[in-house]
């Protein structure tokens, strides 16, 4: 067996493709109208045909249950591109206890999503800073030997100790 993905069902299928497609920046995988497979793993499904599938029992939004999450390289420029689009807000920007710094946010049917700075962009804005490797682990409640992977693999990176 294999996890291939997440459904949620939607209203208005073309109100929620948008969203998807605009908004996140997700691209259509396959389309069958009822059904629409986001790349990335995300399937949105219409309330209609979801409803008949699961034995016509009630479909309840905004239960705050659950969300979608997706990390992005440029937080900065994403929430600067939210504020083109009517978004009701979970929470505006707000940074966790290791560092990251995330949105949480409805999509039009009220399913959270949250939105996290990629956390090898955390482990880089850190080290940046002038933290060492050994620093932004402590920081962040991870092994140093993670934190030594991901300056490894950035970019530019010119404030790295490899002490290993």
């Amino acid at each position: 067996m294999r996890y291939t993905g997440t459904l949620i069902a939607v209203k208005d299928m073309e109100k929620s493709r948008r969203f998807y497609c605009e908004v996140l920046g997700l691209g259509v995988a396959a389309d069958f109208g009822a059904n629409v497979t986001l790349e990335g793993g995300v399937t949105l499904q219409t309330i209609d045909t979801w409803k008949s599938f699961i034995g016509d029992r009630d479909i309840i939004l905004q239960n705050n249950a659950c969300e979608l999450y997706f990390e992005e390289t440029d937080l900065d420029g994403l929430l600067q591109k939210l504020q083109g689009f009517d978004i009701m807000y979970v929470h505006e920007l707000a940074e966790h206890s290791w560092g990251q710094r995330v949105v949480r946010f409805y999509d039009p049917d009220c399913h959270i999503i949250e939105v996290g700075e990629e956390i090898a962009m955390v482990v880089k804005r850190f080290a940046d800073s002038g933290m060492t490797a050994e620093q932004v682990a402590a920081r962040m409640d991870v092994p140093a030997g993670y934190v030594k992977d991901c300056l490894k693999r950035q970019r530019g990176f010119s404030g790295a100790t490899d002490t290993e």
